[in-house]
């Protein structure tokens, strides 16, 4: 939408999720091209010229759009397997179909995996793509093609293994790239594709798997590569007991130890999980604003563990929600998990004060926009920023007898969205995607995973 060109949101409460968690009983939103241009109590200001539509969203709360800050969108079509194994078994059991995948496949299970975040309110979605075969296609186009056909932001972590079996590590050895391979087509992948502007569409990070599938000549040379490029770094870090063993035996020193040893701690950097940190830990990422990717959901499929968030939070580490790959969060949804956050977290070692409605927000909008490097442009609800943000409806049954609207959004039921707007333009209108047909997906991720499910029988 041209820059010129208003649209009016009136009527509704407002979360801006600011530094003040400034909040409006009823007030509005006004979007001037792809920014926020004002926000505020009641009717928006008179004689705004150019106003090309008003929406009336009376009975809404409207919030900053949520921001997904782990994924594995191939894993949409490996849904439903090895539900009842812990991470490394569940790894071991699943590679070898992994490894078979191929770039229709990849573009299906991306557009699956979006669709279904952007439909729940998702307006910055982030794929952590490690898997890379022989001869597969363009893996890593795919998956920003499908993203900018959903309308949604993007950052692509452009993963790499090269530790497999041979070497110690989980993925079989067909499965794996060499650390030359790897390191070039990481490059290859942000010099393409990466936009350092402040409204970019599409981003890339390094991100390497995790300690366990790639040598720490990886690590150390892919932290040297994206700080050389300028790009964030991803990777998985401290998930289980497991990996924790794992590092001290192969390592010498637990994984926050090792990774500081190979330059991965520092506020270019995220992890995801982190479920297994001790204060030293925790004070580590403190120091160095190394940003988390909190996975409740998957965290309790997995068996992994609860993730130490009310301390990381106290402590000043960054921390964002993350929905995971679907074959170990087979809902594939965000906004579940600002629930899911809150109610785990509860079960651990603060209890009912753990986390708040209001915290757990935060997480899902403005913590994932810090943990992205993007907190500057997106997270909250101030002029100036741009204009993603989402109506959730919320005077229906399920939540119209909770009076608070924060509380209805995070305690209550996973509320239909009315509107999703990203950069200015909506893609969700009335809980159906507006540029993507979710039918037409349906059928096509049934297909590729019925397709892959007989090339890894066969094999």
């Amino acid at each position: 939408m041209a820059a010129d060109r208003r649209i009016v949101i009136e009527n509704c409460a407002i979360a801006t999720v600011d530094t003040n968690d400034t909040e409006y009983a009823n007030g509005h939103v006004v979007v001037a091209g792809n920014r926020i241009e004002a926000v505020g109590a009641g009717k928006a200001p008179e004689g705004l010229e150019n106003v090309v539509r008003r929406i009336d969203a009376t009975g809404h709360l409207v919030t900053p759009g949520l921001v997904n800050t782990h994924h594995h969108f191939y894993q949409w079509i490996t849904r439903g397997l090895a539900t009842d194994h812990n991470l490394f078994n569940w790894l071991v059991a699943l590679y070898p179909t992994w490894a078979r995948i191929d770039e229709p496949m990849v573009y299906a299970a991306a557009q699956g995996s979006l669709a279904m975040m952007a439909r729940g309110g998702v307006t910055t979605a982030m794929d952590h793509h490690y898997v890379y075969p022989h001869d597969s296609g363009d893996l890593s186009g795919a998956i920003i093609r499908a993203a900018r056909e959903t309308g949604v932001r993007f950052t692509l972590a452009r993963g790499s293994m090269d530790r497999s079996e041979k070497d110690g590590g989980l993925p079989p050895d067909f499965a794996v790239e060499t650390l030359e391979g790897a390191l070039a087509a990481t490059e290859e992948t942000v010099n393409k594709h990466h936009d350092a502007s402040f409204d970019a569409m599409t981003q890339v990070a390094v991100a390497p798997c995790s300690p366990f599938s790639v040598s720490t000549e990886l690590l150390r040379e892919g932290a040297e590569l994206a700080r050389r490029l300028g790009v964030r770094l991803h990777t998985h870090g401290s998930e289980t007991v497991e990996e924790e063993k794992f590092c001290h035996e192969l390592f010498g020193m637990g994984p926050t130890d090792y990774f500081e040893s190979t330059g991965w701690l520092g506020e270019d950097v995220w992890m995801a999980h982190c479920v297994h940190m001790n204060d030293s830990d925790i004070a580590a990422f403190a120091r160095t604003k190394t940003g988390v990717a909190h996975c409740p959901s998957s965290n309790a499929r997995l068996a992994a563990g609860i993730a130490r968030v009310p301390d990381m939070l106290a402590a000043g580490v960054p921390v964002g929600l993350g929905v995971d790959g679907t074959a170990s969060n087979e809902s594939g949804e965000l906004h579940t998990e600002l629930r899911n956050a809150l109610l785990i977290n509860r079960l651990g070692a603060h209890r009912e004060a753990a986390l708040n409605a209001r915290q757990a927000l935060r997480l899902g909008t403005y913590g994932g926009a810090q943990v992205l490097g993007r907190a500057a442009e997106i997270g909250s609800l101030e002029p100036g920023k741009l204009a993603d943000l989402v109506l959730w409806k919320l005077d229906t049954l399920a939540h119209a007898s909770i009076a608070d609207p924060v509380t209805a959004l995070v305690f209550g039921a996973a509320a239909p969205v009315t509107a999703s707007f990203v950069n200015g333009r909506q893609i969700v209108e009335d809980n159906r995607l507006l540029h993507v047909d979710e039918d037409t997906i349906a059928r096509s991720t049934r297909a590729e995973a019925q397709r892959l499910a007989q090339i890894s029988a066969q094999a």
